[in-house]
């Protein structure tokens, strides 16, 4: 069959060339890479096996597209419509063999000619082989510099980025103009409904050659008409009372007045001097509106306190005294019955600073214990390279010390395999006895713990006999964990909860801070247990204390930790609300992190602060003995620190699309802002919703919240496409702690359901946290 695309004249595939060449320049400088040498191996490409299985590898071409973002890839499926992916779905890049798929598939022998690319959400890891070490360098360094200036780029700069590619994917015919009917698509493209005639209105607006098309300052104009925020004007034309412009004195009046910071004049010259765009304002130490837009689109703007974005609270208390960020069924990437079982799934966990994580272990074949989840079809990882990709990642995102939380269901002889791998593999991270000579009375603090495996598990016998040297017994019975024998309950083999199992000295001696133990009642724990004992609550066990004995419940995490744990029935993997289990202290709640759900954002939300490390310091009164603090009847004390939080939910930008496939399908958006944290601060507002504009909705709608104990309340905002027959589709998320919020003009990034960050959307809200 004849060939039917159209031929191109020499003169067409040179202005081809010229638009490309233009594209990429303008891309390239955007990224600050203008004429980088590693930009341009990308954009040239190159040849590389991709690697699916022992059999499966194949060959293909892989190249960045102009607009400096997008990876196309060759594909010899007939029907492959979708040959691309965004450096934005990019976690990152890892060298070597890194991922379960070149570690099975490949041999050692070309570790250094292999990397994988990882991307976010459930999608599953790119593995690739280069043709030389020198390549499969070059191909990472270039990737890592692409990703890591992507992210750096502000709001308006992502913005920019993506508007303008909009702009080029709507120019259907590459003639560097827009006609009216491309305008219309591009307008569709970036999620606003406009009917014909106001389309019509901005093109002639923007016309004034007269020329049918936009084109060079035309298509400038238009973009300015789009992206101007009447929000913004007004706020800035309030202030600027110099020759229309802010003074550096008008900007402090701001900063004081409105968002409410202790700011100095010395403030009000960095910013300027860090954000104004114009040299001859900056000069004049004043800020113009494009440098004010920039100074609220940086994380001076945001509503997430930038100080906490680091470590800033006291790391030295005993380890008890923090919420500690932790996973359930940690080595799971789906659900509980039949999902896979994966060392990535614990590689993910710990790269969100995961600092608990689970380890559900059966015997396996060959003498090597195996990792999965009992009595169900989900598949089986080994546990030596479970141990392997622990050591590897745990430290990564967080020096704190990372709790290997032991479901153990082994004989004696794969226990004693455990023990060996964890000693050898972990070598001196792993606290094999208490730090110092003598018998600990207290938790040592993550600051000592820094860089250090602690194990959770049974042991034979108390912890003094590891000093005494006490310790002669080779094995010995223990009561299973009661974990293990609720997931019996719920499996096919149902047991006496008191079920024994057999336990090998080597995996009992190196159980020292967390030993794990029954729990009969908070009488019978402050009379037996030692602080170093702890025990597990099945959700509902905990939450049926948490609302009978509250305060009870918080002085025995005073002194001890407590883990809580799905319920097994819970066999989608889904998770509980975790905020109840915090009010009553409880250090370890443990979440199924590969269920990406509302619990999950309350988790990262209750982490971003303290330089997302994965440990919180708890409230004073949750660690202060002579505290009577109960979070469900509310009395006086420290904790009743009644405040009025107002919000103002101004605008949104730049909304994804919900539905990409469909080319109509424009968001209706409304917002939700909810509090989390004692029962009595519980509370959800939400605005209408506004019809087919995802790229500039106002709203302009003020709440206000009685808020009483604001160090254990969280807010959340929900951004919601309205659907009037079903159940509203989700747009993007934003939690966090009250503590960490800042007052005033605020720009709120959202993040996708798998806590991701979304490129270019965000809301812009005013807040005002007052005493009440």
């Amino acid at each position: 069959m004849p060939c039917l695309h159209k031929q191109r004249t020499p003169a067409e595939k040179q202005a081809s060339q010229r638009r490309r060449k233009k594209t990429v320049q303008e891309n390239g400088k955007l990224l600050g890479l203008e004429g980088d040498a590693d930009l341009m191996f990308l954009l040239a490409g190159g040849m590389l096996v991709k690697v699916r299985s022992s059999s499966w590898q194949r060959s293909r071409f892989y190249k960045l597209q102009e607009d400096c973002k997008t990876l196309w890839h060759e594909s010899k499926k007939t029907f492959n419509r979708k040959q691309t992916f965004s450096i934005d779905d990019i976690e990152s890049v890892r060298k070597g063999r890194q991922s379960e798929g070149l570690q099975k598939h490949t041999d050692p022998s070309v570790e250094e000619k292999c990397f994988s690319i990882i991307f976010k959400d459930r999608k599953k890891n790119l593995d690739l082989m280069a043709g030389s070490v020198e390549e499969a360098n070059q191909w990472v360094l270039s990737l890592e510099k692409i990703i890591s200036n992507m992210s750096n780029l502000n709001r308006k700069q992502k913005s920019e980025h993506w508007l303008i590619n909009c702009m080029r994917k709507a120019d259907k015919n590459n003639d560097d103009k827009m006609t009216l009917k491309e305008l219309k698509h591009f307008l569709r493209q970036i999620n606003v409904e406009v009917d014909d005639t106001y389309a019509e209105e901005l093109f002639k607006k923007c016309d004034t050659s007269n020329s049918g098309s936009l084109e060079d300052a035309e298509i400038t104009h238009f973009y300015e008409l789009l992206t101007h925020r009447e929000e913004i004007d007004e706020i800035y034309g309030n202030y600027a009372q110099t020759g229309g412009q802010m003074s550096a004195q008008d900007l402090l009046t701001f900063l004081l007045n409105e968002q409410r910071e202790q700011a100095t004049m010395e403030d009000a010259h960095r910013l300027i001097e860090k954000y104004e765009v114009d040299e001859a304002a900056k000069q004049k130490k004043h800020m113009t509106k494009d440098g004010f837009l920039m100074y609220l689109n940086h994380d001076e703007g945001s509503i997430f306190n930038p100080a906490h974005a680091n470590v800033y609270q006291d790391m030295s208390q005993p380890l008890n005294h923090y919420y500690i960020s932790s996973s359930h069924n940690t080595y799971l990437m789906e659900d509980q019955l039949k999902g896979p079982s994966s060392t990535e799934a614990y590689i993910k966990a710990l790269l969100k600073s995961c600092r608990c994580v689970e380890l559900d272990c059966w015997d396996g074949p060959n003498g090597e214990p195996v990792i999965y989840h009992g009595y169900t079809l989900t598949s089986k990882v080994l546990f030596r390279d479970v141990i392997k990709a622990i050591k590897d990642y745990a430290f990564k995102k967080s020096d704190y010390p990372v709790i290997l939380s032991l479901e153990n269901h082994c004989t004696v002889e794969q226990q004693k395999l455990m023990a060996h791998h964890l000693i050898s593999i972990l070598g001196e991270a792993l606290v094999t006895k208490p730090l110092g000579n003598t018998m600990p009375t207290n938790f040592p603090s993550p600051e000592e713990l820094k860089g250090k495996f602690l194990i959770k598990g049974k042991r034979l016998n108390k912890l003094d006999a590891a000093i005494t040297n006490n310790n002669t017994l080779e094995e010995g019975t223990v009561s299973e964990e009661d974990e293990a024998a609720d997931c019996k309950e719920n499996g096919q083999k149902a047991k006496s909860k008191k079920s024994k199992i057999k336990l090998a000295k080597q995996l009992s001696d190196i159980v020292v801070y967390c030993k794990s133990v029954h729990f009969n009642s908070f009488e019978h724990a402050k009379d037996n247990q030692a602080f170093y004992e702890m025990s597990s609550f099945k959700e509902s066990k905990a939450f049926n204390l948490a609302d009978s004995s509250g305060t009870a419940f918080i002085h025995h995490n005073m002194d001890k930790l407590s883990r809580i744990y799905p319920a097994g029935s819970r066999t989608d993997s889904s998770n509980y609300n975790p905020v109840p289990m915090w009010n009553a202290g409880c250090q370890i709640v443990a979440l199924n992190f590969q269920t990406p759900s509302k619990e999950m954002h309350l988790n990262q939300g209750r982490f971003r602060q303290n330089g997302f490390c994965g440990y919180v310091l708890k409230p004073e009164f949750q660690r202060s003995l002579s505290s009577q603090f109960d979070p469900n009847t509310l009395t006086n004390g420290p904790w009743l620190k009644r405040k009025r939080f107002h919000v103002m939910v101004i605008s949104a930008q730049q909304l994804p699309k919900i539905n990409k496939d469909k080319h109509k399908s424009i968001v209706d958006p409304l917002v939700k802002v909810e509090i989390y944290g004692v029962p009595a601060d519980n509370a959800s507002k939400v605005t209408p919703h506004l019809t087919n504009n995802g790229f500039n909705p106002q709203w302009n709608l003020s709440f206000q919240f009685d808020i009483q104990v604001p160090e254990l309340a969280m807010v959340r905002f929900v951004v919601e496409d309205y659907d009037t027959g079903n159940w509203n589709d989700y747009v993007g998320q934003y939690c966090l702690p009250l503590t960490s919020v800042q007052n005033g003009y605020r720009h709120v990034p959202l993040l996708t359901k798998h806590g991701d960050v979304i490129c270019s959307a965000g809301l812009f809200v005013h807040l005002m946290l007052l005493d009440a």
